[in-house]
């Protein structure tokens, strides 16, 4: 049970972003991927969920066996993979129950119940749960409103883009908190895209990855993301090559439509 990525090579608008990209999240298990902007950590995400404009010249994604690369975005996500997105949109007209009851195919008085369950577990306030999908939400309510929806939807694996952003010290002790404990409760699968250390003081890490221009040049414990913390990532930066095709910071230019 996994999720395993091969040499994967993608790109967008022309530019090849990534460069052999390979790696395997085990269910259970939270793989940290950090580096600095621009080095295609959002490509990643939007390639393995069939964002369209993505394209994937080589290599192989496949969720506990299944080709998720065969697949359109919607069976990619019925198959078991959830996206945290860096920016999540709002969808005016739509509420939150309605998204989930059509995910699911449950009834909206389960659902409704799962959400306010979720709600309280990571301190976020029932009032939001009716309103349109993520509209009048700041960028740390949008971020505890996906985490609700991941608790409610129980994905196998969930890649999740830069999840701190935006939340205060308490909120975002309250999301990993919930996140780490998907992982024991119904084996959730993470792969988390981050900056900073501080995300995994709650969510340790089991796995990290140093992600630099499009490859991985490093892997390790949780010690290498305190490392990271002092040192960044200039040491790593010639590990990466001399590859230019990241200029003009694509994950910026391409993480919210």
């Amino acid at each position: 049970m996994s999720l395993v990525i091969k040499n994967l090579v993608a790109g967008v608008h022309g530019k090849r972003i990534l460069h052999g990209l390979s790696m395997t999240v085990g269910a259970g298990e939270v793989h940290a991927l950090m580096g600095p902007n621009g080095s295609g950590k959002s490509t990643l995400s939007h390639a393995l969920l069939g964002r369209p404009g993505y394209v994937i010249e080589s290599g192989t994604a496949t969720l506990d066996g299944t080709d998720l690369l065969a697949l359109p975005t919607w069976q990619r996500a019925r198959a078991g993979l959830f996206l945290g997105m860096q920016y999540p949109t709002e969808v005016p007209g739509v509420g939150l129950v309605d998204v989930l009851r059509e995910a699911l195919g449950a009834p909206e008085a389960d659902i409704a119940a799962a959400m306010r369950v979720e709600a309280e577990r990571i301190g976020f306030d029932e009032r939001f749960l009716d309103r349109a999908l993520n509209v009048d939400l700041s960028g740390g309510e949008k971020k505890r409103n996906e985490t609700v929806q991941l608790g409610v939807i129980r994905p196998k694996y969930a890649i999740l883009d830069e999840l701190d952003s935006g939340l205060d010290v308490d909120a975002l002790r309250a999301v990993s908190r919930r996140v780490k404990e998907a992982t024991q409760e119904f084996g959730l699968g993470v792969l988390a895209i981050t900056h900073y250390n501080r995300l995994l003081a709650e969510l340790t890490a089991d796995v990290v990855h140093v992600f630099v221009k499009g490859r991985i040049v490093a892997s390790g414990g949780p010690e290498l993301a305190a490392e990271l913390e002092k040192t960044g990532y200039e040491p790593y930066a010639t590990d990466a090559g001399d590859d230019d095709s990241q200029a003009g910071g694509l994950d910026d230019l391409f993480g919210s439509p």
